[in-house]
């Protein structure tokens, strides 16, 4: 049905506001690319160029592998990769005989990864040679039955790859014989090309990608072919005047992250488009990556940005093969967002989404009108409303805040094993994102605070109530709860309010550590404020909000 709202006006020249989707899967997105512009770089990998062509036949080489290795339809092949060339073949090819795919962080620690592996049923993990002794000890205590191993030089270009080994030692492994273990060349190189029939179904879930809670436990959000196709269509007609075949997007973004999945590696697919993967984005990688591989979109969340421009190797680069920044996780500051313009010329791109969207939900207008502060306006077929914070059931006014809403193609199909919570987030088709916005008079939204707890750290999500959980299992801690707090670099950073119990001592650096050995290094506490009681409510429950206002206030 046919719609009209305030934010359609703001829309670029030629882009509708319901647009006619392909029903087309991922998989045959990449068959067809691979048909129109079979000689184009699919993957640029330091140099080392596959042809959109060679990626199709790898794709059907490691499909038929996983097929020899009894993955059948509906099983799930968990995901444990940098950005390799591994991690999109292996997507795709799973995908492609109809097989779910895992998408996990590789710097979370083995209790987060058992979690994971449990909540998803996964039956064989694809990950890198230095995480393999991880990764037999997940088998023990997860439904994993192999592990597929890849190296980070099975696809650099020649002398690198030789080279590898010798001159990068803590970065390879070589890898004993097991019966439970299989290298990933080995499969490609054992199993035969050639087209192969697609059976990914549109609405089948194709990838369990992970989001936080309120409780701080992941939540695997179903995917459905259809969200992963229509979202990277509604993204893709969001760049009105870029030509399929033509541009190479750097991807800054991990894969394991709903906006490098869909925004970089899907997107890149659709569009034949050059995926240029950097598997470690620091600043400094991406500086060499810049020079050799000229992106023309580069996406970032704004600690990367902050990291560049404070590198006089960026600053002085002739940086006019870029078209356009993507920025995502927080809105820049109109400083960032001009320095980066007047170096390139490009356009700058905010974008706001949520993994259960899969994740593209609102883009500010691409060579349109920008306002800095906000995320921008709804992508096409996407509707939004903002419903008061009490009740959630009354659309609030323009200027008002509210919890932000969403209803689109791109919602997911709930949450993996967890139907209460799935009732919750979405209601009546609409998601409830748990985000407090404001809507003004032109469209624009913008994200003022949250109804959850969500610290965004470097543009990952961190939730307090995982780490508190963690501080109360030590055996010095009697309480503690954690705060995001303003970071100049990571956007926010995680600080922890700890009562140490009577008669203990216990300093900052031991909780430090602590942390460090159970959670990814991304949510451990930066700042330590030892006190001698929090703050609580009537029945007893730690105020939070109390412990924000007091490091605000600085008491």
């Amino acid at each position: 049905m046919a719609f009209e709202r305030v934010w359609h006006r703001q829309y670029p020249a030629g882009v509708a506001a319901e647009l006619a989707f392909s029903d087309l899967t991922m998989p045959e997105f990449l068959t067809r690319s691979a048909q129109r512009f079979p000689h184009r770089a699919a993957l640029d990998y330091f140099g080392k160029k596959i042809s959109f062509a060679a990626l199709d036949d790898l794709v059907n080489r490691f499909a038929r592998a996983l097929t020899a290795l009894g993955i059948r339809p509906g099983d799930t092949v968990a995901m444990l990769l940098p950005n390799i060339p591994q991690i999109v073949i292996a997507n795709y090819a799973a995908w492609r005989i109809g097989a779910v795919t895992a998408m996990n962080n590789p710097l979370y620690t083995e209790r987060e990864l058992t979690h994971q592996l449990n909540l998803s049923d996964a039956r064989l993990l694809v990950t890198l040679d230095l995480l393999h002794p991880r990764a037999l000890n997940l088998m023990k205590a997860t439904p994993v039955e192999k592990v597929v191993v890849c190296h980070i030089n099975d696809f650099l270009p020649f002398p690198k790859k030789q080279l590898f080994p010798r001159v990068k030692k803590a970065m390879y492994r070589k890898i004993a014989p097991r019966p439970d273990t299989v290298e990933f060349m080995a499969l490609v190189h054992g199993h035969a090309g050639g087209p192969l029939e697609n059976r990914a179904d549109l609405d089948a879930v194709g990838a369990h990608l992970y989001t936080g809670g309120t409780t701080g436990v992941s939540k695997g959000a179903m995917i459905t072919h259809r969200n992963m196709s229509t979202n990277t269509q509604q993204l893709r007609r969001w760049f009105h005047d870029l030509k399929d075949g033509e541009e190479r997007e750097l991807a800054v973004f991990p894969f394991f992250h709903s906006a490098g999945f869909t925004g970089v590696q899907n997107m890149c697919v659709l569009s034949a488009w050059t995926n240029v993967l950097v598997p470690r984005p620091e600043p400094s990688v991406i500086i060499e990556v810049l020079k050799k591989s000229k992106p023309t979109l580069v996406p970032g969340v704004p600690t990367i940005y902050v990291g560049l421009l404070a590198d006089e190797r960026f600053t002085r680069m002739d940086l006019s093969f870029i078209k356009g920044f993507v920025a995502g996780a927080a809105p820049l500051p109109l400083e960032i967002i001009q320095r980066l313009e007047g170096l390139t010329g490009g356009t700058m791109l905010n974008v706001y989404g949520l993994t259960e969207m899969t994740p593209m939900a609102t883009a500010s207008p691409w060579k349109g009108r920008n306002k800095p502060g906000t995320v921008g306006v709804p992508l096409p077929d996407t509707d939004l409303k903002l419903v008061d914070l009490e009740t959630g059931t009354h659309t609030v006014p323009c200027g008002e805040p509210g919890e932000v809403c969403f209803k689109g193609p791109q919602i997911m199909a709930g949450y993996h094993k967890r139907p209460d919570e799935t009732a919750l987030a979405v209601r009546d088709g609409w998601l409830y994102t748990g985000d407090v916005g404001v809507l003004d008079e032109d469209g624009f939204l913008s994200i003022v605070d949250r109804k959850k707890d969500m610290i965004v750290a470097s543009g990952f999500n961190v939730y307090p109530n995982e780490i508190d959980d963690i501080l109360f299992g030590h055996p010095k801690i009697l309480e503690a709860c954690c705060i995001g707090v303003p970071d100049a670099y990571r956007g926010e950073t995680v600080k922890a309010f700890i009562v140490v119990r009577p008669g203990e001592t216990l300093t900052a650096e031991e909780v430090i550590a602590f942390c460090k050995a159970k959670l990814a290094a991304y949510k451990v506490p930066r700042q330590i404020e030892f006190i001698a009681e929090l703050p609580k409510s009537a029945v007893g429950k730690i105020l939070r909000k109390d412990l924000r206002g007091r490091a605000v206030s600085g008491d």
